[in-house]
């Protein structure tokens, strides 16, 4: 085994590493920004809510 193909199979385990943490990384942030989104979205509904109730008595 050559040392170019040392640093290929180095060069390789490093991106494929890479890919592994921006996909953790990637999922993490879409999955909080859907709880924001969620949590912001009810918290919309439940004013509407309030100002609809507010408004009819």
């Amino acid at each position: 085994m050559g040392a170019a193909s040392k640093a290929g199979d180095w060069a390789f385990k490093a991106f494929t590493a890479g890919l592994g943490v921006a996909t953790i990384y990637l999922t993490a942030t879409f999955s909080v920004n859907v709880y924001r989104g969620l949590s912001w979205h009810k918290a919309q509904s439940k004013i509407n809510n309030d100002n609809t109730n507010e408004e009819a008595t």
